[in-house]
């Protein structure tokens, strides 16, 4: 890859402290190198061309999940989308989808982080055993019935993926779903009946359609759309036994 070369972004602006009423389009011309993610650029940008460009990162290794957008239209982690696989450009930036705009490419989460709390993503447990009696054990084959599910980095992929979160954003959502039915498989968990209740509700797990973009947007393998109709599958089979068996769910 030769010094010179060089790859346009095309970066969404958007300022509302400063007026803006829209977004824009501006471009920047960064340098071109093998090793180079969107991040990279991003930063380049950041720290030779427009100081006053806004976005989230952290990490730089696919860890942290807050560099999430929108990339040539689809939703990526900028840290692990490289420039030489989208040149010769432009690549479009913009930020993720179907989230409010607070300013450039950084969005509000507030409304995920609160569907988050209500599916109760920890361990519940209807009596806490004493510190003193020990941990709460579990085998290999245990641990591997959650571990997929537990790898989501919150990185909200999968929400500007989602047409349906896309069109009603009462939808729980994907990740929010996959977390909860971590814990649910969870062998020292107590609480599914208290998600499934949540869950089980129209906004839940019926909200979905199937489209499966959740889990094809996934940069961790985690299978948000797996996870929703497993947990389809348990609320059918709550409501029919509470319908067969009344007096077990008093």
């Amino acid at each position: 890859m030769g010094g010179d070369e060089r790859i346009t972004l095309r970066i969404a602006r958007y300022r509302p402290d400063e007026g803006e009423a829209e977004p824009t389009l501006a471009d920047y011309e960064v340098p071109l190198r093998g090793d180079w993610a969107v991040l990279d650029g991003l930063n380049y940008i950041k720290d030779e061309l427009d100081g006053t460009l806004s976005y989230r990162w952290s990490c730089r290794m696919g860890i942290c999940g807050s560099c999430g957008m929108m990339i040539d239209g689809e939703p990526r982690l900028t840290c692990a989308t490289f420039l030489t696989d989208l040149a010769p450009g432009p690549v479009r930036i913009e930020p993720l989808a179907n989230f409010p705009v607070i300013r450039d490419l950084i969005v509000d989460l507030t409304d995920f982080m609160h569907k988050l709390g209500k599916v109760r993503p920890w361990l519940i447990r209807d009596e806490e055993r004493p510190v003193e009696e020990g941990e709460y054990l579990q085998t290999p084959a245990q641990l591997d019935e959650f571990k997929q599910f537990s790898m989501c980095i919150n990185c909200m992929l999968c929400y500007a993926a989602c047409p349906v979160y896309g069109l009603d954003n009462s939808f729980v959502g994907p990740a929010a779903i996959a977390l909860a039915h971590r814990y649910d498989l969870d062998s020292r968990d107590e609480g599914d009946r208290q998600r499934l209740t949540i869950l089980a509700q129209p906004e839940g797990v019926w909200d979905c359609t199937f489209v499966g973009e959740c889990s094809a947007a996934c940069p961790k393998g985690v299978d948000p759309a797996g996870a929703i109709q497993q947990v389809k599958l348990a609320a059918a089979q709550e409501a029919a036994k509470s319908l067969l068996l009344p007096w077990r769910s008093r």
